[in-house]
């Protein structure tokens, strides 16, 4: 066997390899499975090289769900973020993929252990309503978060796999998507807080490109 025939058999194995461990729409649970209800159990440090590799695997779904092609290939619904009991993985990480609604700048992170210890008393929500791949496609909803928040989070490099502990703030889309996230970690989806009408407060405007979590 020439060495190209050997490359391109190694090639297309590395690539079904991948394919058959992405993660997709198939791989998230949803709203009546009852891990989504449970609060997620602490991930235990250093990371294990199982929960290093789920992270990414949420990563790569949450990033590849925002590429159009692979989106449609694969067919992925858009998203912001993932956590992990979505996946059916009760423990406390999640991955965002978030931009700053004023002025774009994207906010790609995945965490571990995140604690919120402060949310400002200013209220915001989107106007378009929130959604989530654990919940049917068709249903979504206004919620009121914390315009501004404070976490301790454990964040995770997932090229080195060194792990940063500090404090981050965060407002706006991403801190309304942390938000959501977080809830996950405490077994509540976003179709537990909504509400009809949202009047006393200024709605977060931002337009198409508002996603699912």
């Amino acid at each position: 066997m020439s060495k190209l025939k050997i490359f391109n058999f190694i090639s297309l194995f590395v690539i079904m390899y991948l394919v058959i461990n992405m993660l997709l729409m198939k791989d998230v649970i949803q709203d009546g499975h009852p891990t989504l209800r449970k609060r997620a159990k602490e991930v235990e440090l250093p990371l294990s090289n199982e929960d290093f590799n789920t992270l990414k695997s949420m990563m790569e779904l949450v990033v590849n769900s925002q590429n159009d092609e692979l989106a449609e290939k694969y067919m992925l619904r858009p998203s912001v973020g993932l956590a992990a009991p979505q996946i059916n993985i009760s423990k406390k990480m999640f991955c965002i993929v978030a931009p700053d609604e004023k002025t774009g700048q994207l906010f790609q992170f995945a965490v571990v252990n995140p604690k919120i210890i402060s949310y400002s008393e200013e209220k915001t929500y989107l106007s378009g309503g929130e959604g989530c791949l654990s919940v049917d496609e068709e249903i979504t909803g206004l919620v009121k978060r914390a315009k501004r928040i404070k976490a301790k989070v454990n964040i995770v490099d997932l090229e080195t796999k060194e792990i940063t502990e500090g404090i981050i703030k965060l407002s706006g889309f991403p801190g309304i998507v942390f938000q959501h996230e977080y809830d996950h970690l405490l077994g509540i989806l976003f179709v537990d807080k909504m509400e009809e009408t949202i009047n006393d407060i200024s709605a977060l405007e931002f337009g198409e490109i508002e996603k699912d979590s």
